[in-house]
C-alpha cells in the first residue's frame, strides 16, 4: 500500500483541495451561499471554552488553527460562547499573543506555517480529509505543537457535498477508530498533550437532510504529557 505524506499526498487529496479552493471562491450554489459565506470558520466558537481549558492547563501563548476556513470567528467582537460567557474577542478570551490560521483551500491562509506553536487546534476539519491522508496530516499537526493538540471530529455524513458529488465528510469513521489513530500518533510525540472530541448522530433520518436533524452525542479522549 502506498504511504502518503506532505511531499507526496494522494491524488484524491490534491483533487479535494482544488475543490475547496473553488468553493471558497465561488460559494455553494445549491445552498445559495456566496464564496464569502462558504466555510467561514465560525464553527470554532462552540469549541472556544474547551480550547481555553487546554491553554490554561498547558500555559500556551501561541495557537495554530489548522484548517481555519476563512477564520471569521477571530474577527467577531462581543462573542457569546457555548458556555454562556461573552468575550470581547476569541484571542482576548484565550489570552494568547499569537494566532496563525492555516487552510490549504483558502488563498490568504494556504501557505504552510513555519516553526512550532504551543497549541494546534483543528475543529470540524479532519472528517473532510481523504482517508489515505488522515494519518500524515494528524502527525503533521502534532509536529507543529509544542504543548497540545485539540481536535473535534464528526463521525457521520454531512448535509453538504463537494462539486464531484462526494459528501464533504469523506472520512466517516467511528470514535474508536479516531481514538486509536490519535493514541498511535501521540506515542511519537510524548511531550504533546491532546484532547480529541468525536461526535456521533442518532435518530431517524429526515426527508430534507439528516445530519443536522439528529441528536448529537460527544465522546472525549485526552492525554496530558
Amino acid at each position: 500500500m502506498t504511504s502518503y505524506e506532505r511531499s507526496n499526498p494522494s491524488p484524491e487529496y490534491l483533487d479535494m483541495v482544488a475543490m475547496y479552493e473553488t468553493l471558497h471562491e465561488e460559494g455553494e450554489s445549491l445552498a445559495k451561499k456566496t464564496g464569502k459565506e462558504t466555510f467561514p470558520g465560525k464553527m470554532l466558537i462552540r469549541h472556544t471554552p474547551g480550547i481555553k481549558e487546554m491553554i490554561d492547563r498547558t500555559g500556551a501563548t501561541s495557537i495554530l488553527d489548522y484548517g481555519a476556513g476563512k477564520g471569521a470567528g477571530y474577527e467577531q467582537r462581543d462573542v457569546t460562547l457555548s458556555n454562556g460567557d461573552v468575550a470581547s474577542s476569541i484571542q482576548d478570551y484565550w489570552g494568547v499573543s499569537d494566532i496563525r490560521c492555516y487552510d490549504p483551500g483558502h488563498e490568504p491562509f494556504k501557505e504552510l506555517p513555519e516553526g512550532q506553536y504551543d497549541g494546534v487546534i483543528c475543529t470540524d476539519v479532519l472528517e473532510h480529509i481523504t482517508t489515505p491522508d488522515v494519518a500524515w496530516i494528524v502527525d503533521e499537526m502534532f509536529g507543529y505543537a509544542r504543548k497540545f493538540v485539540y481536535a473535534n471530529i464528526a463521525c457521520y455524513p454531512a448535509v453538504k457535498f463537494l462539486p464531484n458529488g462526494q459528501n464533504v465528510h469523506c472520512t466517516v469513521k467511528p470514535p474508536e477508530w479516531w481514538a486509536g489513530l490519535f493514541h498511535a500518533i501521540a506515542m511519537r510525540h510524548t511531550h504533546v498533550s491532546f484532547r480529541l472530541i468525536t461526535s456521533t448522530a442518532t435518530g431517524r433520518k429526515k426527508k430534507f437532510g439528516f445530519a443536522k436533524n439528529r441528536a448529537k452525542h460527544y465522546q472525549t479522549v485526552e492525554r496530558f504529557a
